[in-house]
């Protein structure tokens, strides 16, 4: 059974030792790296990184790097490549969280672009061009 958040850290409260929450409640951390998180979007999407990597409009030596781990991406980056899997709004914040990124917010007009891309499974190209006529930074 799924724990809260909240029942996760009272339970790390009441343990006087790692081990013990570890052992507890390993089912219930995630522990995935990024290029880990990336590889099972991808195969549940069907789709190969060479794809990925051209629809995220990111350098393909580059997006091969962030799938193995040897560069982590700058959020904006991570975004692109989010958009190029076809990644929804909660696979994007879980691996924005994943780099420890700041989340996606509503409230923040070039955020709620981007999430409304997202959300509409629209392409890098076209979130940008919504961006740009807005008056934001695009994504690069």
């Amino acid at each position: 059974m799924k724990k809260s958040t909240d029942e996760l850290l009272n339970s790390l409260k009441s343990k006087s030792n790692l081990d013990d929450y570890f052992k507890e409640n390993s089912d219930q951390l995630n522990f995935a790296t990024l290029p880990q998180m990336l590889e099972s979007i991808i195969q549940s999407k069907k789709i190969s990184k060479s794809e990925a990597i051209n629809n995220s409009m990111i350098e393909k030596h580059y997006g091969y790097q962030i799938f193995q781990g040897i560069k982590t991406p700058s959020r904006d980056k991570l975004i692109m490549l989010c958009i190029g899997i076809g990644a929804d709004l909660t696979q994007t914040e879980k691996l924005l969280n994943r780099i420890k990124a700041s989340p996606l917010y509503a409230k923040d007009g070039r955020d709620a672009v981007i999430m409304f891309g997202l959300l509409h499974k629209l392409s890098v190209i076209d979130i940008n061009l919504m961006l740009y006529d807005r008056g934001f930074d695009v994504l690069e």
